[in-house]
């Protein structure tokens, strides 16, 4: 959403009858929550798709540089402000790290942060092997246990949260893989 004049427009020409005529219910703009992203609950009725992976504000930061331009509190109580209850949707998308953000202390920040939002939680595996390029950062994968406790935890408190089918592991584009394999190679982004 950093240009967000021309991501309304090219939504305008999706939805309008003379573009595309695509139904708004079947678009989904992702976003990490900037301030531009009012601008886009007002004028459109996309869904909606926050990247947390975090509900921390300060772990989050040293994962996302974008947590200093709008924090993930901001971005919910902003959030807070819609009717989510009918045909448009906002959900989190939430990559999990085996023992970064994927425990019982994670899961009940994300339901305090989110109690009160008419949400959808996507947990996504991680494939282990990525470095951060720039810190030398190992990220671990969750394991499956980690990921269903969380999963289990949040739905049972009355948010629905999901694990994301993994797909593209065939040809090494799932989450993490893709720089995994560039790495490996000797490449650099």
């Amino acid at each position: 959403m950093d240009n967000i004049d021309e991501v309304l427009r090219s939504l305008e020409i999706m939805t309008a009858p003379y573009g595309c005529a695509w139904s708004p219910k079947r678009i989904t703009v992702s976003t990490v929550g900037v301030p531009a992203m009012k601008r886009f609950l007002d004028e459109s009725e996309c869904h909606l798709a926050v990247s947390m992976h975090n509900p921390f504000a300060v772990e989050r930061a040293a994962i996302m540089p974008a947590e200093k331009l709008m924090s993930i509190n901001e971005v919910v109580a902003l959030l807070k402000q819609y009717d989510w209850s009918h045909q448009r949707r906002v959900s989190f998308e939430y990559i999990c790290w085996g023992g970064q953000n994927d425990t019982l202390r994670h899961a009940k920040e994300l339901l305090h942060l989110l109690k009160g939002l008419n949400c959808r939680v996507n947990l996504i595996r991680f494939h282990e092997g990525v470095e951060d390029i720039k810190t030398d950062r190992h990220f671990p994968a969750s394991n499956e246990k980690s990921m269903e406790f969380i999963r289990d935890y949040l739905t049972e408190h009355g948010i629905t949260t999901t694990i994301r089918k993994s797909r593209g592991e065939d040809i090494l584009a799932a989450c993490g893989m893709l720089v995994n394999s560039l790495t490996a190679n000797g490449s650099s982004l």
